[in-house]
């Protein structure tokens, strides 16, 4: 696929491409990897989204592949050695969030809550599909989006903005973002008319 034919954001980074061709827009069913993602999306508050995707591995040896169950047995000993890690952003706030943000998934499961459900019901358990055709009309946030933020941080997470949700409902195909014109837009479109919870 020639880059001029791509959503332009990835640019012609390997990794970045990949994760445009391959990832952003699928949308995604599983509870524990729309965990991963909200964690990871958290990660990149005030950076690039790209340098958090270059420390994913990082993240997934670190944070015990996230599993929730395995991150709320964390302990502040484990935090100290977490901000030693070079491989991942050493930032107090933004480790204790994956921490706080594994308890808030446990208390929704433990409410009977499945995190899946309990995100995909703010688009009425379908992907929406956009119809861009200049990043200029991509939005940064929406009502959906903040209705989706408060819900969140209501139920004990953190790092979870309406502009990081956003951010989140794009990558993991709640909305497909991709411009009318790039390929991967007809291929989530098709995957959404696929979908169900």
């Amino acid at each position: 696929m020639a880059s001029e034919q791509r959503c332009s954001w990835c640019g012609n980074d390997p990794q970045y491409v990949s994760y445009h061709d391959h990832v952003w827009g699928r949308p995604v069913k599983d509870s524990q990897e729309l965990f991963a993602k909200l964690c990871l999306d958290g990660q990149q508050a005030g950076l690039s989204w790209i340098t958090i995707l270059r420390k994913q591995k990082n993240y997934e040896e670190a944070f015990a592949d996230f599993d929730p169950e395995a991150i709320v047995r964390f302990t502040e000993e484990d935090v100290e050695r977490l901000l030693q890690n070079p491989g991942i952003v050493r930032n107090r706030l933004k480790v204790q969030s994956i921490i706080k943000n594994a308890r808030g998934y446990l208390t929704l499961r433990d409410q009977g809550i499945e995190f899946s459900h309990f995100l995909w019901n703010f688009v009425g358990g379908k992907p929406i599909v956009n119809h861009l055709e200049s990043m200029q009309q991509a939005p940064t946030s929406t009502d959906v989006s903040d209705a989706m933020s408060k819900a969140l941080k209501k139920a004990g997470f953190t790092f979870v903005g309406t502009t990081i949700v956003y951010a989140f409902m794009q990558a993991v195909g709640m909305v497909n973002d991709h411009m009318t014109f790039c390929p991967q837009h007809r291929e989530c479109a098709e995957l959404a008319a696929k979908f169900s919870l």
